[in-house]
């Protein structure tokens, strides 16, 4: 029996620091990923080299900060800067990935997607759980995906951990199912 519990624990370990390894991985590279080609892309935080190296790449016309306008962090008037010599519009639209949106914002935020100048890079600081809502809503409300498609976007995949009760982050899956319904 003590075998099988020092077999168990090295296994445990094992796993989670390989997700460790890996959640790190994908913040260091940008964990950015084509949601929709020439469309809508997604990523942590952009340095300003990560956001003229998307605009080129990616013909990137339109930024979607859904961390909110902050122009006293260092980060938000890099970010500010870059679009505004890239010629990137900037839209700053605030959530928080341990609070639920109701339908309202969703909708807000479905409309900005559509309407704004595409490609579209949308990010919030991990690009994992804000990222992985609006993204969804792209996919389900704007791009017409089918239900599953679009919620891989919420997935560890990305880095977002959805366990009820023990994540602050799966406010981002209640928010979906709250109006997933609605739309």
């Amino acid at each position: 029996m003590h075998a099988f519990f020092k077999w168990t624990g090295i296994s445990v370990s094992v796993v989670v620091s390989a997700l460790g390894i890996y959640l790190l991985a994908i913040q260091l590279t940008g964990n950015f990923a084509v949601v929709v080609p020439g469309e809508l892309y997604r990523s942590n935080q952009p340095t300003s080299a990560r956001l003229q190296d998307y605009a080129i790449r990616y013909e990137i016309r339109t930024v979607v900060n859904l961390r909110g306008r902050d122009d006293r962090a260092g980060w938000y008037r890099e970010e500010a800067a870059a679009a505004r010599r890239l010629g990137i519009e900037l839209i700053d639209f605030p959530m928080q990935a341990d609070r639920r949106i109701d339908a309202k914002t969703a909708t807000e935020l479905a409309a900005i997607l559509r309407d704004a100048p595409r490609p579209i890079l949308i990010h919030c600081r991990s690009g994992a759980d804000r990222t992985g809502l609006a993204s969804v809503i792209y996919l389900s409300r704007v791009a017409r995906a089918d239900e599953e498609t679009a919620e891989r976007q919420l997935s560890l995949r990305y880095g977002h951990i959805a366990i009820p009760f023990l994540s602050p982050t799966y406010a981002m899956d209640e928010s979906w199912e709250d109006f997933e319904r609605t739309f």
